[in-house]
């Protein structure tokens, strides 16, 4: 028998305002106003995204539910769909998620679902470049991934088909 490691690295900040690039704290800053449009009034767990472009465009997303549950969507997705949709020829560079979780009190930060990792994988693959993922709470607390390849480490993908 073998055993296989996979170790995961998160870099936390006390706020994203202390990233020293501008287009990071932008990015996050965007997924933050991308909450107030977030459509979320059976689960009341309101989220929002943006995505940073190669070409520094952010498209926001925020997740819309639906009375049938399964026909709602994710912030991510609604911002990673988006972004290919009006930019299909850049590059997603990172993607910012926000909920209302609160790091303080002991709530870990809602990290992306397993569908929604699993088309930021794809993305990946796509775009043949890591995605760094930013994860924030209600109080600007972030956590930092490089790759989506960190959250997924054993995907699904093209060279399974």
């Amino acid at each position: 028998m073998k055993e296989i490691s996979i170790n995961l690295t998160i870099k936390c900040y006390d706020s994203y305002e202390e990233l020293s690039d501008s287009d990071e704290r932008r990015l996050c800053n965007s997924a933050f106003e991308s909450l107030n449009h977030a459509y979320a009034p059976y689960s009341n767990y309101k989220v929002g995204a943006a995505v940073l472009l190669d070409d520094n465009h952010i498209v926001e997303g925020s997740n819309q539910e639906n009375a049938v549950f399964p026909l709602g969507l994710c912030a991510e997705r609604v911002a990673i769909f988006s972004s290919n949709t009006l930019y299909p020829k850049a590059k997603i560079k990172a993607i910012a998620v926000v909920t209302l979780g609160d790091v303080e009190k002991g709530k870990f930060p809602g990290f992306p679902c397993g569908s929604c990792r699993q088309v930021m994988i794809d993305m990946e693959y796509r775009h043949q470049q890591n995605i760094k993922v930013f994860v924030l709470d209600k109080n600007k607390n972030l956590l930092v991934v490089d790759s989506v390849k960190e959250l997924l480490p054993i995907a699904f993908d093209h060279s399974a088909l």
